[in-house]
């Protein structure tokens, strides 16, 4: 067995110190759990990921066609960006992230999916913040100025309401949500994680850009609390034509 208890690394941000750790509990059994700090507060874990998977599922499999171009807002510990990439219909991912040590993470293989990610040559990673890019003119590629996505990804804040930072409320407006949409293709698809309940308020702002807005409840087994858990999943479709 090795270090039940191991900083990987840890460096200053914008949004104040950002860390990795690697750790084993006894009770869990033998097995690594990474997670990832900012400050004093907890961003990702491995111990739970059903939802960031199902995130990229549930909003992959909504979309049409069959040769997807992708983006998923928030790295992490990667987990979004590798269920995503398990889907042959997709193209490319963009995997857009602000904090220059997550990407490094996984560019170096600091993470366990590092070296899955890294060797998917349909997986690009940028280096930005979302939520700039997302009402910005030039959208998200920077290589390629007003491209058109299948399908958005995000996964940043724990909700619309509970934020990282507080000058982020600002995307969940119907303005700001409007001008994300812009870089979708007719028929794409917008995908959100939350932490918390399905929002009803936010639905509805949902609801005056996209059609078909629902939100997903996704269960899990909570070992630390001994009982079932859940997160959400925003689901909305840009209407055709």
């Amino acid at each position: 067995m090795g270090l039940m208890f191991e900083q990987i690394d840890s460096q200053p941000s914008a949004l104040g110190e950002i860390t990795l750790r690697r750790r084993r509990i006894p009770a869990l059994g033998d097995r690594d759990i990474f997670e990832v700090k900012l400050g004093d507060e907890f961003l990702m874990s491995s111990m739970f990921v059903d939802a960031e998977v199902a995130l990229a599922d549930l909003g992959i499999e909504r979309a049409a066609g069959e040769s997807l171009d992708v983006v998923v807002g928030g790295l992490g510990l990667g987990y979004t960006a590798d269920a995503a990439l398990r889907h042959d219909r997709v193209n490319e991912l963009l995997v857009v992230d602000a904090l220059d040590a997550v990407i490094q993470w996984h560019e170096q293989e600091k993470v366990p999916l590092g070296q899955v990610l890294n060797a998917d040559p349909r997986c690009r990673y940028v280096l930005g913040s979302f939520f700039d890019l997302a009402v910005s003119r030039g959208g998200f590629d920077t290589q390629s100025p007003g491209r058109l996505f299948d399908a958005i990804l995000l996964d940043i804040d724990h909700s619309p309401r509970a934020l990282l930072n507080e000058s982020n409320a600002s995307f969940y407006t119907t303005e700001s949500l409007g001008r994300m949409a812009r870089f979708l293709k007719d028929g794409g698809v917008f995908a959100m994680w939350s932490n918390d309940p399905p929002d009803e308020p936010f639905m509805d702002t949902l609801r005056e850009l996209f059609v078909d807005v629902e939100a997903r409840v996704v269960s899990f087994y909570n070992p630390f609390q001994n009982r079932e858990s859940t997160n959400t999943v925003f689901l909305a479709t840009k209407s055709e034509g």
